[in-house]
């Protein structure tokens, strides 16, 4: 009986196999040696300038390094279920694998209505800043308008307005419209906060952040025919709250970029508004000062032969007092330059070499890389350069 019982069970495991219209294993592996120097100024110009340095050797300086799987079921009547698992990993030093399938993990179907993913998922701002940008969101030519929203330059966990849903959205349900749509393309997405409601709402605990923190909301429309690719998207996260006191903090992001490739070359460009703002119930006693981040960037792609040059050059701008329309000449602000080169050596493999500069005006912190700056009085931030020299193949 135990015998047959065996056998019942491989043969449902193999007929559940082979109903599996395709899995794949996929991956690439990419690694760097990278340069980074960060230098700080003295404003009064007393005691010149201090600079920190660091060469490493990096993973993902051109494309992220990963390890996934992915796999798609046929249910017949045009329906197919997915299913797709990505995981970082940090071949320089292998301590990162497939424990944390924190890149992507959703489970899908699809159909001619389009596809539902549930699941961690990109979201659709993310979107923008990697298709829009030569050099994407890795390495030290990473889009300028991604490192301003997913960095924090005062410290302390989080990006901008403490946004930690900037690139990618967990507890999402996802929908993406169906392809043939005569070149127009969208999504939407919705993660949950998963937080705990009590009822009555005055057993609610007095505690941060345990209220509605965590829920993100965004959306993303296009088109794209021929040469041209213009897309508009917008996200919506709630970054912390204070049920008691009646306050949502949130960052709220619009971008609108496009793309044109000519042939000879390809033309990028993004504009981008970020806005960290606190909703209240009562006026508190004490005003919140939004604060916004905008900025633009311009890029270029030109390939020769079998390779590729690449260039973008970036400026955001922080405007901390209140007022939609309020901008002055003492705002933090940033520009970055970046260069590169990629020679394909086949489909897969390919070397670049990427050098780029960040400067930095009124106490805005933000680097190509590696370590921070010293920032204590009287330093200021200034100069950051940094370089990668690597290796891509991908699987």
């Amino acid at each position: 009986m135990g015998k047959k019982i065996v056998s019942l069970t491989a043969m449902a495991v193999a007929g559940a196999a082979s109903a599996q219209s395709s899995v794949t294993v996929f991956g690439l592996v990419d690694a760097a040696v990278s340069g980074f120097s960060n230098r700080s100024e003295d404003a009064r110009g007393a005691r010149g300038s201090v600079k920190v340095s660091r060469t490493a050797l990096t993973s993902g300086a051109y494309n992220s390094s990963r390890l996934g799987f992915r796999g798609t079921e046929d249910l017949g009547g045009g329906l197919a279920a997915g299913f797709w698992l990505e995981a970082p990993i940090t071949n320089d030093d292998g301590q990162t694998g497939v424990a944390l399938f924190s890149r992507r993990s959703t489970l899908s179907l699809s159909g001619g209505f389009g596809e539902i993913r549930l699941g961690r998922d990109y979201t659709p701002i993310f979107f923008n800043d990697a298709a829009l940008d030569p050099f994407g969101a890795v390495g030290t030519g990473t889009n300028l308008l991604f490192t301003a929203n997913t960095t924090n330059p005062a410290g302390g966990a989080g990006g901008f307005g403490n946004s930690t849903s900037y690139n990618r959205a967990s507890n999402s349900i996802g929908y993406f419209l169906p392809p043939k749509l005569g070149g127009f393309y969208g999504q939407a997405i919705y993660a949950f906060h998963e937080q705990t409601k009590y009822a009555p709402s005055t057993l609610t605990p007095a505690a941060a952040n345990n209220s509605r923190t965590g829920r993100y909301v965004g959306a993303r429309f296009g088109y794209a025919s021929g040469p041209v690719d213009v897309a508009l998207a917008f996200g919506n996260a709630n970054t912390g709250d204070q049920f008691f006191a009646g306050t949502t903090d949130s960052v709220k992001t619009l971008s609108l970029g496009a793309s044109y490739d000519f042939g000879p070359a390809k033309l990028f460009g993004e504009v981008s508004r970020s806005s960290f703002q606190r909703d209240v119930e009562v006026p508190p006693l004490v005003p919140f000062n939004d604060t916004k981040l905008r900025g633009y960037l311009l890029g270029i792609t030109v390939p020769i032969g079998v390779g590729l040059i690449r260039a973008s050059y970036a400026r955001v701008r922080y405007d901390q007092a209140s007022g939609a329309r309020h901008t002055s000449p003492g705002d933090p602000r940033t520009s970055k330059v970046a260069l590169g080169y990629v020679h394909n050596l086949s489909k897969r493999t390919a070397l670049y070499a990427t050098l780029a500069r960040v400067s930095n005006k009124n106490g805005s912190a933000l680097t190509t890389g590696g370590p921070a700056f010293i920032s204590t009085s009287p330093f200021t931030p200034r100069a950051s350069t940094g370089y990668d020299l690597g290796i891509r193949h991908a699987f």
